[in-house]
């Protein structure tokens, strides 16, 4: 008969297997951790030309700024291509991009290529930029500035439902859905918006070197085809993105073939999923919200 001491004997082998093996996989993944913020998002090499993508709705800043920083400080890079694919998006991660872009531009040549779209805040950015480059059909313009509101009071009474706003100031709920807009709220927009469209008109007079009357008499938002731009002043010349490549190479005085250098992709955290999971269910929670209102008994 084998007594417990015996069996202690047999399984504490185990356990510290165990233990060692989970201490080990902590091990690997804390050292891990470490050199990924030691090197940071960027790890480039060679010398020739950066690039950097702004692809669909601009609605944060962080990642781009950090990539031209980067570029911004790597001797080895003489010169960035911006490729822009995008409509625009929030001001305000629009203007921190410009800024960036313009800053880089200061120390290095920077060439923005304007692919199948590179419009409102997408151009807005371009701006900032030595060169633009667009294709003959690509969309650019849209110099100009929208708010969208939801005004739904009367669906809402339709269906028995009546909502009510506590606030400590006249304005603190400025463009509720729950009922009408003051010509008092709506002069006050008028004014924010009017101001921040100042700010594009002068962005692009100042990027473009072109007078402010001139600029303010095609910044209504219309949009324009590059051939169209160009002619207009907004973009320098046609072409695509290794046009724009050779454009920033010939002004950086890059002889050959230019190397081409890319970020690394941006790393997908333990944080980002849960943020990710969390903006699901919340997404679900509303779209159940809605229909269960718009759902009749």
């Amino acid at each position: 008969m084998t007594g417990k001491g015996e069996d202690r004997k047999r399984r504490s082998p185990l356990a510290r297997g165990c233990l060692i093996l989970l201490l080990a996989v902590f091990a690997f993944f804390l050292v891990m951790g470490i050199i990924g913020r030691v090197t940071g998002p960027v790890g480039i090499s060679g010398e020739g030309i950066g690039v950097v993508k702004i692809e669909g709705i601009i609605e944060d800043s962080s990642d781009v700024t950090e990539v031209l920083r980067d570029f911004g400080k790597n001797e080895k890079i003489k010169a960035v291509v911006i490729r822009i694919n995008s409509p625009g998006g929030g001001v305000g991660p629009s203007q921190e991009i410009y800024e960036e872009v313009r800053k880089l531009s200061e120390k290095k040549v920077v060439v923005a290529s304007i692919g199948a779209v590179g419009a409102s805040g997408g151009y807005y950015i371009a701006c900032g930029a030595d060169k633009i480059v667009a294709n003959p059909g690509s969309i650019t313009g849209s110099i100009g500035v929208i708010m969208n509101f939801l005004n739904v009071k009367e669906l809402l009474e339709k269906i028995g439902v009546k909502g009510f706003v506590l606030k400590s100031g006249e304005m603190k709920d400025i463009g509720n859905p729950l009922r009408e807009m003051t010509e008092k709220e709506k002069k006050l927009l008028n004014e924010l918006i009017g101001d921040i469209h100042s700010q594009f008109v002068e962005a692009v007079a100042a990027g473009r070197k072109l007078e402010k009357e001139k600029v303010e008499r095609i910044a209504d938002g219309r949009i324009f085809s590059g051939s169209q731009a160009k002619k207009l002043g907004l973009v320098d010349s046609l072409g695509n993105f290794y046009d724009a490549v050779d454009v920033a190479a010939k002004l950086a005085g890059i002889e050959g073939e230019p190397k081409l250098v890319y970020p690394p992709g941006r790393k997908v955290t333990l944080l980002d999923l849960i943020r990710n999971e969390v903006k699901s269910i919340i997404d679900e929670i509303k779209v159940e919200i809605l229909r269960s209102i718009l759902t009749p008994n």
